[in-house]
């Protein structure tokens, strides 16, 4: 039986958290096989999907990675290899990586270092690149993992303009959860539950029923769409009803008023993509819509948090998320790209394309602000939670 074999009929559901015992070993997985063997882990999320990377970076070699203690699996990484220009070399790029198998491990930090050990000897020592790594928003006030990056010698990279992330706790009772809102969304959510409005598990083969919300909630509220919106046809293919993002519909009547899909998979749920249509504002369907989603994550998946993302830079996000998380949930910032290269050269052309990236998104910023038919972001940087 090949070693791909053998991990998915053993997956990490059946593997103890015991500490490991010696160093850990990396080993190369076929592409193919990585999206079943990363099904199971606590720290699974869309981004380190091989379906989602495949589509969403078509031109960029994807290597996956498993990190193995014994014949246990620790944990994994779907690294994204990026050819620089001119072939000057590449660049190697861990995005909310490397995963956990099991996140509530006593030795997680420690794991996770060796992990980081292993990544920088194969990429940066071996192979000469920059490793570029974005560790996921933690949970408490400190990020440990990036805390390590930057105590092994990682450099500050980019950072997002609006990092904080908005993540609801999924296990509370209905009264707890109610209780745990903002006043004025719980205000908003007994509204809404006048309102004549019914919830629905939608099936994946309605997935262009949302594709006309989505698609006209954009061109109505006039978003700048830079999302990864073409990643969901793959995603809504996906076979495994564990990994399928769930589809779910909010209805007054026979009209469909909003609409979400959200990744379930993992001890972290995610809101990827929303929708409303132009009668969904006057009748609260967005707070029924969370309302239910909540309830039906708590009920029905393992996660014990659901995140809600970002906001773009729109007050108006900012205020609807954080009423929902409440004073039960977390608001915490995804921190900065840390970025690692043992020789010079990697650095130099690494830090460089870093930079004409970084450049090419303000432009694209500068453009988007300038155009009539785009709103404009209007929130306050760096007093998301000074109202």
């Amino acid at each position: 039986m090949s070693l791909a074999a053998r991990i998915i009929a053993a997956p990490p559901e059946a593997q103890p958290a015991a500490a490991p015992a010696a160093p850990l070993r990396l080993v190369k997985l076929a592409p193919d096989a990585w999206d079943a063997v990363i099904a199971g882990f606590d720290d699974v999320c869309q981004e380190q999907l091989m379906v989602f990377a495949a589509s969403r970076w078509p031109g960029v070699v994807q290597e996956p990675l498993l990190f193995m203690e014994g014949d246990r699996i620790a944990g994994g990484c779907l690294v994204m290899v990026q050819p620089l220009p001119l072939k000057l070399g590449s660049i190697a790029v861990a995005k909310w990586a490397p995963m956990l198998a099991r996140t509530n491990r006593p030795d997680a930090l420690l794991v996770y270092s060796q992990m980081i050990d292993l990544m920088v000897a194969e990429y940066a020592e071996r192979r000469g690149m920059m490793l570029s790594v974005l560790p996921r928003a933690a949970l408490g006030e400190r990020n440990d993992q990036y805390e390590h990056l930057t105590g092994r010698g990682f450099k500050t990279g980019a950072k997002l303009l609006f990092p904080d992330r908005y993540i609801v706790n999924l296990r509370l009772s209905d009264e707890e959860l109610r209780k745990s809102f903002a006043q004025k969304w719980r205000y908003h959510l007994n509204k809404a539950d006048k309102a004549g409005l019914t919830f629905e598990r939608a099936d994946p083969s309605r997935r262009p029923e949302f594709d006309t919300l989505y698609h006209q909630m954009v061109d109505r509220k006039k978003f700048p769409d830079h999302s990864a919106y073409d990643t969901v046809p793959a995603l809504m293919d996906i076979a495994d009803p564990a990994l399928r993002p769930e589809l779910f519909f909010v209805r007054q009547g026979s009209e469909i008023v909003a609409g979400a899909i959200i990744f379930k998979a993992g001890d972290r749920a995610v809101y990827l993509y929303g929708a409303t249509s132009a009668h969904a504002l006057e009748l609260r369907a967005g707070y029924w819509l969370h309302w239910h989603i909540i309830r039906w994550l708590r009920d029905n998946t393992a996660a014990r948090w659901y995140d809600l993302g970002g906001t773009d830079g729109f007050q108006g996000l900012h205020q609807f998320k954080k009423g929902m998380v409440g004073d039960r949930g977390v608001i915490t910032p995804v921190p900065p790209v840390a970025n690692y290269a043992a020789r010079l050269w990697p650095r130099l052309i690494g830090e460089f394309a870093f930079a004409g990236r970084e450049l090419a998104h303000q432009f694209g910023r500068q453009l988007d602000r300038l155009r009539p038919d785009r709103a404009n972001p209007n929130q306050r940087r760096g007093q998301e939670d000074h109202e």
